[in-house]
């Protein structure tokens, strides 16, 4: 029996007379990553924006847990359990790499923010952002002022930024942008480390298809704003549809 957290229902989003989503379903299980790929022009960073509240839909339906989240905000959407990224950094950068963890954490929280109370009083917050920061493998980072980082551990510190206040669904957009090659394999081996040990989902939308097939349980194929494929990455690989429109233009480049 399968454990659906996320789940789109007939999406659709149109920009005056553009249809860039078109009718696409999918449905998102408990505990495994999942992939949307598709060339450029394909809907999928649209159809992500949709399932992370960014644009509200045409029309359909995103359910999260159970819930109809169509019309919910995105801190609404953060409030109940689901985390997201952009492909461009988002970090405050004249703040040290804890503080800017600490303030995710406590922003989630029921205390929120008091403005008279010194932040060395939330204990509870600074343990958890040092925990995120080991995650991640920036705890030796903890006090230096995060726009000294390099992109690769900016995109660390997002990663734990959007752990902090522990999302049952992790959303990324385009992880491994603008990454050396040699740094992706130590990303993405945090992002499974992060997903076997606290149980998280994450749905992904990436370029990289060595990242995408080695780290994906089911990947979803997008093409022209409809839905094309979903399946294993075996599946998908052996796919002669995807392979004509996507993956053999996509490994013929390479």
């Amino acid at each position: 029996m399968t454990d659906t957290i996320l789940e789109a229902r007939h999406l659709r989003k149109q920009f005056g007379g553009l249809v860039a989503v078109d009718d696409v379903s999918l449905q998102v299980e408990r505990g495994s990553v999942h992939s949307i790929i598709g060339p450029n022009g394909a809907g999928k960073t649209t159809f992500f924006n949709l399932l992370t509240g960014l644009y509200k839909p045409t029309q359909g339906q995103v359910i999260f847990r159970g819930q109809d989240i169509t019309q919910s905000p995105l801190h609404r959407r953060a409030h109940l359990g689901m985390g997201r990224s952009f492909q461009i950094t988002n970090i405050f950068p004249n703040l040290t790499v804890l503080e800017n963890v600490r303030l995710a954490a406590q922003a989630m929280s029921q205390i929120n923010f008091r403005l008279w109370r010194h932040a060395d009083s939330f204990h509870e917050f600074t343990d958890r952002a040092r925990h995120m920061l080991e995650l991640v493998g920036l705890q030796d980072m903890a006090t230096a002022p995060a726009n000294i980082l390099p992109h690769g551990g900016k995109r660390k510190l997002e990663l734990a930024i959007l752990l902090a206040p522990d999302p049952e669904v992790l959303l990324l957009d385009e992880p491994t942008a603008g990454m050396a090659s040699e740094q992706v394999p130590e990303l993405m081996a945090t992002i499974n480390t992060i997903r076997q040990q606290g149980g998280k989902t994450v749905v992904l939308v990436e370029h990289n298809m060595n990242v995408v097939m080695s780290v994906s349980d089911v990947i979803t194929v997008m093409n022209l704003g409809k839905l094309l494929a979903e399946g294993t990455p075996a599946a998908i690989s052996a796919n002669k549809l995807v392979q004509s429109v996507y993956l053999g233009e996509l490994y013929a480049e390479g």
